[in-house]
């Protein structure tokens, strides 16, 4: 499911519920006025009922016959006379109210189908306009990735032929910062494609059974040597074959995204350990260190799109994490990050048992 179509159905979800309260709400209004209504009525009556029955005391009192059969019978007529018309005032006023819903249900009905029109135009707009991007970003991503691929093999091909004897020192390292600098726009691009291929609920996930410990191994392979560089031990924790249903590359991006995150935030010297285990019938692949930790708010938040450490860093899109949670996902696990009891932070995800 994309992340835009879980939007709407929240946004409906919220306007259903908003609709449901405002419709209470004027139910119990509506009950309020009409029982206020009802009682300043029956108040009425009981005082009308009162007076009437003072005079007919009276006119009793000044008699000095007993009441006679004939004034008997022309009191009940009377009687009979005064609650056939309470009655059919009664009536006027229950039609009357219901006509007055009825009318209020119209006026909301029309409202509403306005309101949902206008959600529809503008939900048709927005698609439209997506749609359009995902093409020019699908185009744009090609030519930058093929222009950046001529760029790293003109800088490989420099630092071949400067070879390390060059009489300009400058060369070889210029061409490392080069390569190094290409290979980081093209992870930004990927993680734009990423998320509008998620977005539009087309992000790619086949999961097969595969060792999860052969994953692991894979990535901590790739970044031996970065983490060697930067002074920070990289280690696997092993075992035997750890079988598991899951989608290789997409899942070897998400622990190299959740390493890389670990060596970019972790000083030297700092130790980073990731395993793949099989715990309570899950099978989980854990990526450790002793950083500086993430606050406990930011544990849940650092999953959201576009988030990063601070208003002023730059070192990413703040993309990575919020991809990785969707690959987890549409794989059918989950992840989340906890802080120890000591230094540092502990990301953990889930992929199903085969």
């Amino acid at each position: 499911m994309s992340e835009s179509f879980r939007g709407r159905e929240q946004t409906d979800e919220s306007l259903r519920a908003e609709r449901g309260k405002t419709d209470r709400e004027l139910g119990k209004r509506r009950e309020v006025v009409d029982d206020s209504a009802d009682a300043v009525v029956q108040r009425a009556r009981e005082a009308a009922d009162e007076v009437l029955q003072s005079a007919r005391d009276t006119a009793d009192d000044k008699g000095h016959e007993p009441r006679t059969a004939q004034v008997v019978e022309e009191r009940a007529l009377a009687d009979d006379a005064l609650q056939s018309e309470r009655a059919s005032a009664d009536e006027s006023i229950r039609k009357e109210r219901e006509e007055r819903r009825r009318a209020l249900a119209n006026l909301l009905r029309l409202e509403r189908d306005e309101t949902d029109q206008h959600l529809l135009t503008e939900r048709g707009t927005s698609d439209e306009a997506l749609n359009t991007r995902d093409i020019f970003l699908a185009m744009v991503s090609h030519d930058l990735r093929t222009l950046l691929g001529g760029i790293a093999m003109n800088a490989e091909m420099l630092a071949r032929e400067a070879g390390p004897g060059d009489a300009n020192p400058v060369v070889l390292p210029r061409a490392a910062t080069i390569q190094r600098l290409t290979a980081r726009m093209n992870r930004l691009i990927g993680d734009l494609v990423d998320v509008a291929s998620i977005e539009a609920g087309k992000l790619q996930v086949t999961a097969i059974e595969g060792d999860l410990r052969a994953l692991v191994h894979e990535s901590v392979e790739i970044f031996q040597a970065p983490a060697d560089a930067r002074g920070i031990r990289l280690e696997e924790i092993g075992g035997p074959p750890l079988l598991a249903r899951f989608d290789h590359d997409r899942s070897l991006q998400v622990v190299a995204n959740l390493i890389g995150n670990a060596i970019k935030f972790s000083p030297r010297e700092a130790c980073i350990s990731v395993r793949a285990e099989g715990v309570n019938g899950e099978m989980r692949v854990t990526v450790s260190d002793t950083g500086p930790g993430i606050p406990a708010e930011n544990l849940e938040a650092i999953f959201g799109r576009f988030w990063q450490v601070g208003r002023r860093d730059r070192r990413g899109l703040g993309l990575g994490l919020y991809i990785s949670r969707c690959i987890v996902e549409a794989q059918g696990g989950r992840i989340w990050a906890e802080n120890g009891p000591g230094p540092g932070s502990t990301f953990i995800f889930t992929v199903p048992a085969p």
